[in-house]
């Protein structure tokens, strides 16, 4: 779905429901504020219920925000509200519910006028949060990666590989929007906004306030139980991201990264670092003069053509042995089933513990040897000199441990005797980190590294199990509801 038609589809429900206002409850005062309310709500509605399906992918992205925002108020004036948002990342998967169900509970609201002026003040504030979101995404644009946001004086022409959050995250992995888009349907969605502020007794309300307010207090309780229930304890109902079930990620890879190597560079962008002036050249004008332009003074940014096959995140699957050796051809080209238990953060805290140890001194000394004219040399203990040594020494949660040592460690056993490859993969860490849970977690599976994203991208649960065969995904399963290895096993024959 386009975001034409998306917008489209919304007005039209919005112009059905404000009939069904106007000339079924006969509870209309004005019907362009009507209008405008079933409209926004629709959206707000929409919106928040694609978020809802994958609420940890709203908590991922608002992950990324908070470290942003920690980033940027560093060393500025406002550098004391950065505290706030390392703790803001941690509750992160709480504030993408509390915003997800706010967001569609106020578009009921507006749908059936509950609270007018307090749903009016909500929506403006709600809209200026985004509005904020969408405009940091799409300004960041502009300022260059060794200058800070707020150094508006140093910020140069735009250029998308500036930009720190890439995409707003609005509608969730089921459609992405360019920052630019984002950030101008906010700005259109002020101008609804700052009419309900001024014309909040012209809204419209069906039914009785009883009634409205069951409505509002079921689809919250609904809303909440909804998004826990596509993290918590089970996968999202609907999977819009890359790695889902049936894909084959050893053919989209190779196809995209075909794809990437077809790009061509059709101009460059060239920006002086003292004048700021911006000069735009042709890919064959450019390798003419690239000597007048030496990058000491100038800055470069390619323009080039569109993929083919446009890049996700399939592109940057890539998974590492302890060695830092790749092992994504060996997992891709697996002919057989193969389980990958994927786990982005193993929970733990660890204990810097101090020791003393003794080291030993010694000199080495020339000795005559009796009767000749010969020395040797002869190393002597000197003295011994204490000294701390401190060392990491890491406890791992009992319930997360409980995951590998009652379900996960079981069915790995049973698949690698059925002849399957097995296997986890984990965020990139020391190696005494992985051993050490290794050890707690009696793993005797190899355990492989990548980057936590792609981990979280290709699935919602930590850990997660994933049935591969011939480089494509068959089954994704959440750790609370996997089955037992013998029905796993049944299954895939």
């Amino acid at each position: 779905m386009t975001l034409i038609t998306m917008i489209l589809m919304i007005a039209a429900i919005a112009l059905v429901w404000t009939a069904i206002v106007a000339f079924g409850f006969r509870a209309h005062k004005n019907l362009l504020i009507s209008y405008l309310q079933s409209f926004t709500g629709a959206l707000f509605v929409f919106s928040g219920a694609v978020k809802a399906i994958d609420p940890l992918g709203t908590a991922y992205k608002m992950e990324q925000y908070f470290t942003q925002f920690e980033y940027t108020l560093q060393g500025t004036w406002f550098s004391f509200f950065a505290p706030i948002f390392p703790k803001l990342s941690d509750a992160s998967a709480t504030f993408s519910v509390v915003m997800i169900t706010f967001e569609i509970v106020l578009g009921v609201m507006l749908l059936i006028g509950a609270r007018p002026k307090v749903s009016a003040w909500l929506f403006f504030l709600l809209v200026v949060f985004f509005t904020i979101l969408t405009g940091f995404t799409f300004l960041t644009g502009y300022v260059p990666a060794e200058v800070n946001f707020f150094e508006f004086g140093k910020w140069g022409a735009y250029q998308a590989s500036n930009m720190k959050v890439t995409d707003c995250g609005c509608f969730g992995d089921f459609m992405k929007l360019e920052p630019k888009i984002s950030f101008m349907k906010d700005l259109v969605l002020l101008v609804p906004a700052f009419i309900f502020l001024f014309a909040s007794k012209q809204m419209h309300r069906i039914l009785t306030p009883l009634t409205r307010s069951a409505i509002v207090w079921i689809t919250t309780i609904g809303t909440v139980i909804y998004c826990l229930s596509n993290y918590v304890w089970n996968l999202p109902d609907v999977d819009f991201r890359p790695f889902r079930e049936g894909r084959n990620i050893a053919e989209i890879k190779m196809q995209e990264e075909e794809a990437a190597n077809n790009v061509k560079t059709v101009s460059y962008i060239l920006t002086n670092k003292e004048s700021g002036e911006v000069i735009n050249l042709p890919y064959e004008d450019y390798m003419k003069k690239f000597a007048d332009y030496p990058k000491e003074k100038w800055s470069f940014e390619p323009i080039k053509t569109e993929p083919a096959i446009p890049a996700t995140k399939i592109s940057e699957f890539d998974i590492q042995d302890e060695d830092g050796n790749s092992m994504t051809e060996d997992i891709l080209a697996e002919p057989g089933y193969s389980i990958m238990i994927v786990a982005h953060e193993i929970t733990s805290l660890e204990t810097i513990v101090t020791t003393t140890v003794v080291d030993s001194i010694y000199i080495v000394d020339t000795v005559k040897i009796a009767g000749t004219d010969s020395v040797t040399l002869v190393k002597k203990l000197e003295k011994l000199s204490p000294k701390e040594v401190s060392t990491a020494q890491y406890s791992f949660d009992e319930d997360y441990v409980k995951y590998y040592t009652e379900k996960v460690n079981p069915l790995m056993e049973a698949a690698e005797k059925a002849g399957w490859k097995v296997y986890m993969v984990t965020a990139y860490a020391e190696p005494a980190y992985i051993e050490s849970f290794r050890h707690a977690a009696q793993t005797a599976y190899p355990v492989y590294q990548a980057d936590d994203i792609l981990l979280k991208t290709i699935i919602r649960s930590n850990p997660g199990v994933v049935i591969w065969k011939g480089g494509t995904i068959l089954k994704h399963y959440h750790i609370k509801r996997l089955p037992s290895p013998e029905k796993v096993l049944e299954k895939y024959k």
